[in-house]
């Protein structure tokens, strides 16, 4: 009775919502009488109220005939869609959204559905004709619209036509970019008057406008020596150079770029392979000349903006010097020649004075950097001579008692040696008079003066005979400024001094300058200027100066850890524009966290010195490792990985090889617990350690290396380096694998090869082609245990590539061999990886199976322990070998194996019972007998 009533309040709910069947069939009676508007009407109630996916399918599909009949094309193929997602073979459904798309113009869509419907249906004219049609229409649309003639003369029309919409005009400045970046799409800018048209975009004066002309050009210059030329000739380098000069960093950098594209299509640095042009055989040496002077007639010029003699002196940087020392350095004599003076005139600038060449808070430093280069890249003592000699003639010619601002500006000069050549620069402070100049200036009335000459005497006591010279001459001197200064910018610049002569001993505890508690509270001074936001940041930056002289005493770096201000407002300023703080920040934290070399204390020779009577070096109690663990866990908190990672980013000369060093030893000490590499990963230390692991000093690079072997040992490659950069890390994991390198460096690079190979078939191939194979075999022949297993697990991830196969394929060699007697060791994990490796090996290559049993007499015995093994996952591994050598192309080899003792063992393994713990090797174990069967090799028992 209930089921009747409750059946018949259904009923009625029903018929007021509607029926769907019946609200289908009144829409497709109104769609047949060609009432549009109410069919559509039935069949949107009719998907309000429908639950039957095949009806609601159904429903759709005529929905979307009735929306092509009112050309609303976006619900046609919205409706269709939906009945396609309840049956792929709908036919009408796909042929309903094959007309709609064709409408929205998405011909390629469209093409895929109707070759959808006749695949079905191959005999139904209307499918084929549209196939037909919508074939010939894509070929058509392809050779309008996707030639590269149209695209670039429809990107410059809307750069250089009248209408302005921003957003059309960067998308065109875009693709105009990435076009040039294609040797096909250059050639095609090149050859449509592109040169002319791009000349154009920068005689607009738009900023935006010339930063795409140049990137443009870039594209177009790079890697083709002809076409490079021409546009040097066609734009002029008066021209760039007057672009590069313009008061814009972003401008000013990208023309910097195109000048090194430039110089490297020129003189061949660019090695790619760019086909026809090879044989082209063109002088460049004209251009390039040309392009040198007017770079070092943009250094002494006031309408070069501070941004452009930056770019100007980074390329000088870059490209002067010889980066083979076997080839001549006529092109570093000619700039001593043309451009030493000029690059001295940048060093002596004093921005506090008038009239002055405009320069940013790096160029004085990034000209400290060329100096140094130049003096380095000379060859012998006439050249060197020459070079003092220039610079000794210059400072002369500029001191004058009876003109101050001149005198300075010496003075000056002589700083920005002592930051580049120093010897040179010391040279010239041992010149005589020069000295008591220096100290006279301190004691002048101007107060630019005084700062010139402190900041003089500072860069001066960098080689401790220099300084113990200045503890007993300076000191007073700098204590007496100190105390009676009221300019805040004097007074830090005479404490970094005093902190700097404090520091002399460096961290030898029994080498302090200074009386007990002097260098803490020069220290607390330095750290509260620091933290002063109301001192201007180029103050502030001699403050971290001060502290990266001080920090090496440890009550120092230990007190400076705590304060989590000070480390923060270091950090802030450390990501200014101001690059010139880098590397005092780079030595403050090489300190606090121990990174520098030690050498180390054999207790014989310790005891030798003190019995002669020798100096020997104390270690501070606060520098042993519980402390120093403190120290890395209280810089990591602070936020010291994002400083690090926009400090490697510095695009300038600034970041000089021994700076990339100094970060390179930072980030090794931070990632020496493994649970502080995964906040490395988070805050981008990975990335920021590929540059410092492919470029600077030796050691540098290897430390570098060291940092990343450890991030990607344990991470994963994707996270840790996004997108093509994992492919980077590669080369310089495979760099550690040398026996020059200690144990640990190979452990941990291995380590780190093992994960990358376990990720990708791309990564393998990789660690291939850096020729990282033959190293990981030797490591395999190592007596060291943990090193042997980590070069076996990292070839168990490498056999799935061919070439590695190969390798064991090979005859006379002893690789299988070894795999097998590994096979046999009873380290686990040792077993684990060489069993999976050969179990991989086996799988692939059948005839691999043979050739064990010839390699050694041992084979039968270590299979036979790998399959009685008590660990799973090694039995495992064992068993699956034993199929694999039943399924071999040897038809000996499986009798050899069911006649042997194996039988037993397969047996014992089948019988067992069902347990999730070891049920992978009962299975394969069951595998095996079932094959044994199949081969006849045993019977099934019968009752």
């Amino acid at each position: 009775m209930c089921t009747t009533i409750c059946l018949k309040q259904l009923d009625q709910q029903h018929t007021m919502m509607g029926d769907p069947v019946q609200l289908k069939d009144e829409g497709n009676k109104f769609f047949q009488a060609g009432d549009i508007d109410k069919a559509l009407e039935c069949y949107t109630n009719a998907i309000k109220v429908c639950k039957d996916k095949k009806v609601l399918a159904v429903i759709y599909r005529n929905r979307s005939a009735c929306f092509l009949k009112k050309e609303n094309y976006t619900g046609a193929a919205s409706d269709a869609s939906k009945a396609i997602d309840v049956d792929a073979a709908d036919i009408k459904a796909l042929y309903r959204r094959c007309q709609a798309l064709e409408k929205l113009g998405k011909l390629d869509m469209a093409f895929k559905d109707v070759q959808r419907c006749a695949t079905v249906e191959p005999k139904n004219k209307t499918f084929q004709e549209t196939l037909r049609r919508l074939g010939a229409e894509i070929q058509a649309k392809l050779k309008t619209t996707f030639s590269t003639d149209s695209r670039v003369q429809n990107m410059f029309d809307i750069l250089l036509g009248e209408e302005m919409d921003k957003e059309k005009m960067e998308k065109a400045a875009n693709n105009l970019i990435v076009l040039s970046r294609e040797d096909a799409g250059a050639e095609r800018i090149f050859q449509n008057n592109g040169v002319q048209l791009l000349l154009n975009m920068i005689e607009t004066g738009k900023p935006e406008m010339i930063l795409a002309a140049i990137r443009t050009l870039s594209g177009m210059c790079t890697g083709h020596k002809a076409r490079a030329m021409a546009i040097i000739n066609m734009v002029g380098t008066d021209k760039l150079c007057s672009i590069m000069a313009i008061d814009n960093e972003e401008i000013a950098l990208a023309t910097c770029n195109l000048f090194q594209c430039i110089n490297d299509s020129l003189t061949g640095a660019d090695k790619r392979n760019y086909g026809k042009e090879e044989a082209l055989v063109l002088d460049a040496s004209k251009d390039l000349k040309t392009i040198l002077l007017s770079l070092l007639e943009m250094l002494g010029s006031k309408k070069v903006s501070g941004h452009g003699r930056d770019q100007a002196l980074n390329l000088l940087s870059k490209n002067v010097p010889r980066k083979n020392k076997k080839e001549d350095n006529s092109t570093t004599l000619f700039t001593i020649d043309h451009g030493l003076k000029k690059i001295l005139k940048i060093c002596g600038q004093v921005p506090e004075l008038p009239d002055q060449l405009p320069l940013t808070e790096n160029t004085q430093l990034i000209a400290s950097v060329l100096l140094n280069r130049l003096y380095d890249d000379l060859k012998c003592d006439p050249e060197r001579n020459n070079y003092r000699d220039v610079c000794d003639e210059y400072i002369k010619s500029k001191i004058d008692p009876n003109n101050m601002d001149k005198t300075i500006h010496a003075i000056n000069v002589i700083s920005g040696l002592l930051q580049g050549p120093f010897d040179v620069g010391n040279a010239l402070v041992g010149h005589q008079g020069i000295m008591e100049m220096m100290v006279a200036l301190c004691g002048s009335e101007r107060e630019v003066d005084q700062m010139v000459a402190v900041e003089a005497l500072i860069h001066s006591s960098t080689k401790m005979s220099r300084a113990s010279f200045i503890i007993t001459n300076g000191v007073s001197l700098l204590k007496d400024i100190y105390k009676k200064t009221q300019n805040q910018r004097i007074k830090i610049r005479a404490l970094v001094g005093l902190c700097k002569l404090g520091s002399a001993g460096g961290d030898d505890y029994s080498m302090r300058q200074f009386a007990e508690g002097s260098t803490e509270k020069l220290a607390k001074q330095c750290r509260k200027w620091l933290c002063n936001p109301q001192i201007d940041a180029k103050t502030r930056k001699w403050a971290i100066e001060g502290l990266a002289y001080l920090t090496n005493d440890a009550d120092v770096k230990d007190d400076f850890v705590e304060d989590e201000l000070a480390l923060k407002a270091m950090f802030e300023l450390s990501k200014s524009t101001d690059k010139t703080i880098i590397y005092a920040v780079a030595c403050t934290l090489v300190n606090c966290t121990n990174s520098y070399d030690k050498k180390e204390m054999i207790p014989e020779l310790v005891q030798l010195a003190k019995f002669s009577k020798q100096h020997v070096p104390e270690q501070h109690p606060k520098d042993k490792k519980d402390f120093i663990e403190k120290r890395v866990k209280r810089l990591l908190k602070a936020g010291v990985i994002s400083a690090l990672a926009v400090m490697v980013k510095a695009d300038s000369s600034i970041l000089t090889d021994q700076t990339k060093e100094l970060l390179a030893r930072v980030f090794l000490a931070l990632s020496e617990d493994p649970k502080d590499r995964g906040t490395i990963v988070a805050q981008g230390g990975g990335k920021a350690l590929i540059p410092l692991a492919l470029e600077g000093t030796d050691a540098g690079k290897v430390k570098a290396s060291h940092a990343l072997a450890r991030i990607a040992a344990i991470s994963n490659p994707e996270i840790a380096f996004p997108g093509e950069r994992v492919y980077e890390v590669v080369r310089p994991l495979v760099n550690l694998l040398n026996t020059e390198r200690d144990g640990l460096q190979n452990y941990e690079a291995l380590r780190s090869l093992t994960n990358l190979a376990g990720f990708s078939e791309k990564l393998r191939v990789k660690i291939i082609k850096e020729k990282a194979l033959p190293e990981i075999e030797n490591y395999m022949f190592e007596e060291h245990d943990q090193i042997r297993q980590a070069a076996t697990e990292c070839m168990c991830n490498l056999v799935s590539c061919k070439e590695v196969q190969d390798r064991y394929l090979e005859d006379g060699n002893d690789k299988l061999k070894l795999l097998v007697l590994l096979c046999g060791e009873d380290d686990d994990k040792l077993q684990i990886a060489a069993s999976g490796a050969l179990a991989m090996l086996t799988a692939v290559q059948k005839k691999l199976c043979h050739k064990m049993t010839q390699v050694t007499g041992q084979w039968l015995e270590i299979m036979q322990r790998l399959c009685l093994h008590a660990n799973p996952h090694i039995q495992h591994r064992g068993l699956v070998i034993v199929f694999n050598m039943l399924n071999s192309d040897d038809p000996e080899l499986p009798k050899r194996l069911i006649e042997s003792e194996l039988l037993e063992i397969l047996t014992v393994i089948g019988k067992a019972a069902d347990n999730p713990k070891r049920q992978q090797p009962i299975d394969a174990a069951r595998t095996c007998l079932v094959k044994a069967m199949d081969l006849g090799l045993i019977k099934p028992f019968s009752s």
